[in-house]
């Protein structure tokens, strides 16, 4: 079997850590590599779904969704309310009540740092569980660093890079090639730089496309 058959499908993922179809979608992507047994090599790409949002926001989700999606506070309760059950599906366990709404770049930042130190997987998985369903604050910088010490970073030398904004020309270059790839809204999966998946998609459907990439891999 050649190289190309054998390698391991490239799956380039954009997504932000305030995305809650971003965790179901990875955990939904997880079960369909499982399924399929095709070996996948995995980069997170850096989305903001919303650049504008101050550090520290002030009011509830619930509210801040009121706000950024022009529906009533009794709409966007039930938004939650229903991506919270889809969550559970997966084995979820989303704290709305107890979420820190924020400004997501030093999040972002963080996981470039991470994927060079050979983390990121591990980074993007603390960040999604710290801010879904332990309550944790992923847009200060002193609280992200105590969260990269937990997968094995230094903690002050996060805290350098973050402050210097050492990685923020790399999420702007994450967010333009989302942009150029005419990418909307996240998660968005591309498979082998070809084939892009919108949305959280069901593990089945994860399933096939991987089964279908790695059959056009291998030679007739």
């Amino acid at each position: 079997m050649s190289e190309s058959v054998s390698a391991p499908i490239k799956v380039d993922v954009w997504s932000d850590v305030q995305c809650p179809w971003c965790y179901i979608g990875k955990r939904r992507f997880e079960k369909g590599v499982a399924a399929s047994g095709v070996p996948v090599e995995i980069e997170y790409h850096s989305f903001e779904l919303a650049p504008d949002t101050p550090v520290d926001y002030d009011g509830s989700p619930v509210q801040y969704l009121s706000e950024r999606k022009g529906v009533s506070p009794e709409q966007a309760a039930q938004m939650v309310e229903r991506v919270t059950t889809l969550a559970a599906g997966e084995g979820l366990a989303y704290d709305y009540d107890h979420i820190h709404q924020t400004n997501t770049i030093k999040a972002h930042e963080l996981l470039h740092y991470a994927k060079e130190r050979g983390v990121q997987a591990e980074m993007k998985e603390a960040l999604l569980k710290a801010y879904f369903v332990d309550g944790g604050h992923v847009g200060r910088i002193e609280d992200l660093a105590d969260l990269a010490a937990t997968v094995g970073l230094d903690h002050d030398d996060v805290v350098r890079a973050l402050e210097s904004g050492q990685y923020t020309a790399a999420v702007k270059a994450d967010v333009a090639q989302a942009a150029a790839y005419g990418i909307q809204g996240v998660p968005f999966y591309v498979f082998d730089g070809k084939y892009g998946v919108s949305g959280a998609q069901e593990s089945e459907t994860f399933a096939q496309v991987l089964a279908q990439v790695a059959s056009e891999r291998t030679p007739a």
